[in-house]
């Protein structure tokens, strides 16, 4: 990665942890709210970070940015959470430079994702890009880089089946329930808080049920009106909470919050009670386990339920691996040519020096000397010979550094 992309002594990093590695419990520490975030941006601004993204999902928190030691990065990220440090060493990863900018197209494609073919992911990206443009907080790699991620994520989706069937938790706790429940139609269903898993689980209960006895409850009772009024729900006050757990059959936890918000305390029936938690953390207590009338079933657990939908897309990875490895060489191919651009510049500029000095001597000695005719194939001449430099460098067997100092010390040039 070539110096005046980044500030000298910096390389481009990721930090983060994901599902592979880190459970529900320790992602939720990690889990960076809206208002952690600005104050990341804000600081890292202050410490003179250069570019930074930051993005956190239910299946993962990563900061990519510019550091001259991703320790910069990695405190960032704890002093912002919840997390420690010791913490964060044990399910982290680090990338640097070209294992970053690889890692980030997968993550971006859906391919790292916990379902195969999500593409929720890249709508986090775009945002948190946004976010860093605000905090000014970007360079022409990161934009760049990003642009590219979602030309490929946009490619992948339109050329390839990888997104085909069911594509994210939401679906797949709904054929949970599509396979555990009897009846499903009428049954009472209580959808508690307006986190997105859980309201895109209510549009395909909506869908695939024909059920029109789901109730939702929010601490805020307008954002529950606003989502009950496009899919036909019936909004209770939070108030009711617990005579509502105690008429329902199934309870859906969308809250988001940073403790459980259903505890066994609030359980008072004797019927089975099936509860999902699609929140990070989690957010129904682990004590609900020790009521026998009560099933409970966790995001992590919907995710790793293995479909036929999945195991066919899967055959559609090697097709988008293709179109990644397309992408990224066109990023590569720019980021190289942003190397060498300043050299090739100095040196037309050099030999365009040569010719005009050499034009005005000619012109001097000869009366009819066509100065039209000798600008024309001078500067053929020095197109050709510039071309000739810049395909050298592009050369992947070219020492494409040592190239240019030998062209600066040759030609003597000051290319800053």
């Amino acid at each position: 990665m070539e110096p005046h992309l980044r500030a000298k002594g910096t390389n481009f990093y990721t930090v983060g942890l994901s599902y592979k590695k880190a459970d529900a419990e320790i992602r939720g520490h990690f889990s960076v709210s809206d208002e952690a975030k600005d104050a990341i941006l804000h600081q890292a601004k202050q410490e003179g970070i250069e570019a930074l993204l930051v993005t956190s999902t239910c299946n993962r928190t990563e900061l990519h940015g510019f550091a001259q030691h991703p320790f910069q990065l990695i405190k960032l990220l704890c002093e912002h959470t919840h997390g420690t440090v010791e913490e964060f060493e044990k399910v982290a990863y680090v990338h640097k430079n070209n294992k970053a900018i690889a890692h980030l197209f997968n993550v971006g494609t859906g391919l790292d994702s916990q379902i195969l073919g999500d593409f929720e992911i890249i709508s986090q990206i775009k945002i948190s890009f946004k976010a860093s443009r605000k905090a000014g907080l970007t360079n022409p790699f990161l934009e760049r880089l990003i642009n590219a991620v979602i030309q490929a994520s946009k490619r992948i989706k339109n050329e390839t089946e990888i997104s085909s069937g069911a594509t994210s938790v939401s679906f797949a706790s709904v054929q949970y329930i599509l396979r555990n429940v009897n009846n499903i139609s009428d049954k009472n269903i209580l959808l508690f808080g307006t986190g997105k898993i859980g309201r895109n689980t209510c549009e395909n209960l909506v869908k695939h049920t024909k059920n029109d006895q789901i109730v939702l409850i929010n601490r805020t009772k307008d954002k529950a009106e606003k989502i009950a009024g496009k899919f036909n729900l019936v909004v209770k006050d939070y108030a009711n909470i617990q005579s509502e757990i105690k008429k329902t059959d199934i309870l859906i936890v969308a809250t988001g919050a940073h403790n459980p918000t259903i505890s066994k305390q609030l359980i008072h029936s004797d019927k089975p009670l099936l509860i999902l938690d699609l929140s990070i953390p989690k957010n129904v207590a682990d004590n609900v386990t020790e009521l026998p009338n009560v099933t409970r079933v966790h995001l992590d657990h919907l995710s790793k339920m293995t479909d036929d939908t999945l195991q066919r897309r899967k055959q559609h990875i090697p097709q988008a691996q293709v179109i990644i490895e397309e992408v990224k060489s066109e990023f590569d191919d720019w980021l190289d040519t942003r190397k060498f651009v300043p050299t090739i510049k100095a040196l037309k500029n050099k030999l365009i020096t040569f010719k005009d000095a050499e034009i005005d001597l000619q012109r001097k000695k000869y009366e009819d000397f066509d100065e039209e005719q000798a600008d024309i194939i001078s500067n053929r001449i020095i197109q050709k010979i510039t071309n000739h430099f810049a395909n050298h460098l592009k050369d992947e067997n070219t020492s494409a550094d040592e190239s240019i100092q030998l062209i600066q010390k040759v030609f003597q040039l000051q290319n800053k």
